[in-house]
């Protein structure tokens, strides 16, 4: 396994750059077809390997898998693979490229022994879900329209190590305001102030967030004027969105839609929405949990289970069929400097997947 990570890691795959991607699949899809699997490219980038399919057996089981990272190229030369003690670091390892080994090598255990899931395996690697899976979306719901359940093989939560259970759904958006702008010393009643509406309406969206529920909006980034003496006739606010369910959601884009500036002069364009719909709780999704943490159970360790804030793939294909997340690598530093795999955990959740494979 730690042969398999390194060689993924050092080929250093950010988003922004699909021929970088496209190397790291590449080398994905060699493995698939040394097992024997059928590999189809789709348009946008997206690949699938399909195991043992039968669907007059069952309908298939369905692991999403990612092959981009945060990390630009050139990341390796301060961040470099190494191990230390029972630590693997390096750019992409933990989110998600140790997922993609587990997976590998719980699918190496089902060739060797010639018996495959009932129904098969569709594996679905995407080249950009960590800019939000523009391109692969389509192909990913399509998948689980077709699935009997979905694992996903991002990392479990850091520290805690357990899987995630639920996500909050994500979106952005973004507010243009055009104003008028004026001699802020000679003339300033005839200017209209973009950035003043602005700063109105982040004090706006701050009102709308429910965070008791689990709906937050953050104003992640802000840019407006021209010059410390001109009244302003641009601003621009790029805003962050968590939600916990669709009726939130709704809420909180129908209310961002629905602001106007104090002043008439100001024009507010409203653009963004929903990228991601809440991962949330299902029977099936509960069973699919209660079946893992018996299969640790058996195995000798304990497994929880958590919600968490972030988005995956895992969220497009909650509201179609049974999920549950964070079946890859144990770790932490997901996005950070300190980015690892556990060594001393990570056999054991690769056992887990294996077992959960099986049984799904």
């Amino acid at each position: 396994m730690i042969a398999d990570l390194e060689q993924l890691t050092l080929i250093e795959s950010p988003s922004s750059d699909p021929v970088a991607v496209g190397r790291v699949m590449d080398v994905v899809e060699g493995w698939a077809r040394d097992l024997g699997a059928t590999t189809r490219a789709l348009p946008g980038g997206t690949r699938t390997f399909d195991f043992g399919l039968d669907p007059a057996a069952r309908q298939p089981l369905l692991v999403l898998t990612h092959a981009d990272t945060v990390w630009p190229t050139g990341t390796l030369d301060r961040m470099p693979f190494r191990q230390d003690s029972e630590r693997l670091y390096g750019p992409g390892t933990y989110d998600m490229k140790a997922g993609i080994v587990s997976l590998f090598h719980a699918l190496r255990a089902f060739h060797a022994s010639g018996h495959w899931p009932a129904g098969g395996v569709s594996v679905l690697l995407s080249p950009d879900e960590e800019t939000g899976s523009h391109s692969s979306r389509a192909h990913i719901e399509a998948a689980a329209h077709a699935a009997r359940a979905a694992l996903v093989v991002e990392p479990p939560v850091s520290d805690s190590h357990n899987l995630k259970v639920g996500r909050k759904g994500t979106g952005t958006f973004t507010l243009t305001f055009e104003g008028v702008a004026s001699h802020a010393g000679n003339r300033p009643e005839l200017g209209a102030s973009a950035i003043t509406a602005a700063a109105e309406a982040v004090l706006a969206l701050n009102a709308l967030a429910r965070p008791e529920i689990g709906t937050t909006l953050s104003v992640g980034l802000i840019q407006g004027g021209s010059a410390v003496n001109v009244i302003p006739a641009h601003a621009q606010l790029d805003v962050d969105l968590r939600i916990s369910t669709l009726s939130e959601a709704e809420r909180v884009i129908r209310d961002v839609n629905a602001l106007t500036p104090s002043d008439p002069r100001v024009t507010l364009t409203v653009s963004g929405g929903l990228n991601r719909p809440p991962f949330e709780q299902t029977p099936g999704a509960a069973r699919l949990f209660g079946q893992a943490q018996a299969i640790a159970r058996d195995l000798g360790f304990e497994i929880g289970g958590e919600i968490v804030g972030g988005g995956s793939d895992g969220n497009f294909t909650a509201p179609i069929t049974p999920t549950l997340d964070g079946l890859g690598a144990p770790g932490d530093g997901a996005h950070a400097s300190h980015e690892h795999v556990r060594l001393d955990r990570w056999p054991d959740h690769v056992r887990l997947l294996h077992r959960l494979m099986l049984d799904a």
